[in-house]
Parts: C-alpha cells; structure tokens; sequence
C-alpha cells in the first residue's frame, strides 16, 4: 500500500514538470532571422512634402556623369576624280589644291613631250565648279619685267628658256623680291638654293644678274634633260631632277603639285607681255615693258 502511494506521487510529479517546460517553450519568442538588418528612419519634420528614396549603384566619382555607350565611326565615302597619295597604308588625301589639274594632266614620265603645253594651259581654267588656277597680277609682272627685262633677254639668249618663263619661275618663286629667302634656305629672285647657286656659278645669290643667270642655266639643264616637257621642267625646278626619275614623273608633294599649274598660269600671262607672245616654253621674247 505504501508503495503503490510513493509510485503514484512521483508520477503525480513528472507531470508536473513536463507541463511546466512545455509552458516556458510556448511563451518563449522564435529565435529571429540571422539575415535580417534594419534602418532606423526618423519621422518626417512637420511640412514635410513625401519623397521616394531611390537605391543607385555607387560609382567612383559621382559628380562626373558615366559616359554614353560610343556609337561606331561611320565609313567615309570613297573619293573619286581625285589624286592622292601612293605610300601603302596611309588615307587617301588630295595632294594640293589644284588636285583636279592632275586628273587632266598626266604626272607621268611617259606623257612627256613639249606639245603638252596647251592642253595643259587650257586646264588650269576647268576645274570643278568654275576653279581656276590663280595666277599673278599682270602690274606685278610688268614691274618685274621692268625691273629685270634686261637681265632676263640677255642670259636667256642661247638657251632653250623663254624669257617669259623666266619671268614667270620670278613671279610665283620671289614675286620680285631679289632678297628673298625660303624657310629652306632658297635665295633670291629665283629662290636658288646654296648647292644649285654652287653648281652653276652664282656667288650672290641675292645679286639679281647672277640669280636670274643661274635660275636661267637651271632651267636650260632641265629643258635638256626632259625634253622640253615644261610639266617635267617645272616639277624638277621645284622638287630637284632627281625626284622625277625616283617617282617616275611628277613627284607626288603637295607643294610641287600645286607649283607646275601655278608657274604655267604665271607663264600665260607673261607672255601677254611679249611683242611676239611665245607658243612654247622655249621660245624667244621681247617684252613691251622694260628699262634700259
């Protein structure tokens, strides 16, 4: 009987305890959530208007605007009707302002022939949407014939250079100035550099008689050498004879480019001067204008 008493009284108490744990486990709260993270936002003043806060992604230096996506570089329009360069690889450019000279023109050493001169005088007034090669004043070319007529009917006597071309290489090289001097170092009425005044015996280059002299025998050394071709003539007056044989013609330099129809406009109006006016580059001239 005692027995059965205490039996009775520890089950009495396990149950007890049992529903005692099972209470604290109810009133306990869930464990929370190991992600979670809150903002602390304090209330709005009075007055307040509403605003949307908006999430952006940081950027290094917010005050410069990213950049706009590049949209790929357009093609350029291939040139037509136009000369250009030949060096491998580099753009196709126009070679000087009277590109469309050229395109009538021929630059190379095989067109060559002392006929080419009127066609070619006839060019230098077609070129796309009326352009025409500017030539030199003709008071400019009558103070200079003037000033220097002797000189140039004397040492062109002999010599397969007309006077007027003579004056021509002067109008468009020193426009008449006997003491002018290149960037390169060119000298005088005919822009003589130091090693062609050399060669053919000019001490002053800046002496008018002997410039035009050795401009002059530059000239006939030329006319020789190209056949009386003036595109070759010219072309080796301003670049040197050796460049036309390098690039088998004119020589494909801007400068040079420009420098053949500029000198042949400067020739058509010098020989407008001449009683006589020459029909080639090698004819004689006596001009109108001259001092005595």
């Amino acid at each position: 009987m005692v027995v059965r008493t205490l039996l009775s009284a520890a089950i009495a108490a396990n149950l007890i305890c049992a529903s005692g744990v099972q209470a604290q486990e109810a009133a306990s709260p869930p464990p929370a959530f190991k992600d979670f993270t809150f903002k602390r936002v304090k209330p709005p003043e009075s007055g307040t208007k509403k605003r949307i806060t908006v999430q952006i992604a940081p950027r290094a230096n917010p005050a410069v605007a990213p950049p706009l996506p590049s949209a790929p570089a357009p093609t350029p329009a291939p040139q037509t009707g136009v000369v250009t360069g030949v060096i491998a690889g580099a753009p196709a450019v126009p070679l000087g302002s009277y590109a469309w000279f050229w395109n009538t023109v021929s630059p190379e050493v095989t067109s060559t022939g002392p006929g080419r001169l009127s066609p070619a005088l006839a060019t230098l007034t077609k070129g796309p949407e009326g352009q025409s090669v500017g030539a030199p004043r003709l008071q400019g070319l009558q103070e200079i014939a003037q000033a220097h007529g002797v000189d140039l009917l004397r040492e062109t006597v002999g010599t397969r250079v007309s006077p007027a071309l003579a004056l021509a290489v002067i109008a468009v090289e020193s426009a008449g100035e006997s003491r002018a001097k290149s960037k390169a170092g060119a000298q005088g009425l005919m822009q003589l550099m130091p090693a062609t005044a050399e060669r053919f015996g000019v001490k002053d280059a800046y002496d008018a008689t002997q410039n035009i002299r050795g401009g002059v025998a530059f000239l006939d050394f030329l006319m020789e050498k190209f056949d009386g071709d003036p595109i070759l003539v010219l072309a080796g007056y301003n670049a040197g004879e050796n460049s036309i044989g390098k690039h088998s013609g004119v020589p494909p330099y801007a400068e040079t480019r420009d420098y053949v129809p500029k000198v042949l406009a400067a020739f058509s109006v010098a020989r407008g001067l001449c009683i006589t006016p020459p029909e080639l580059i090698s004819d004689g001239c006596v001009f109108r204008v001259m001092s005595p």
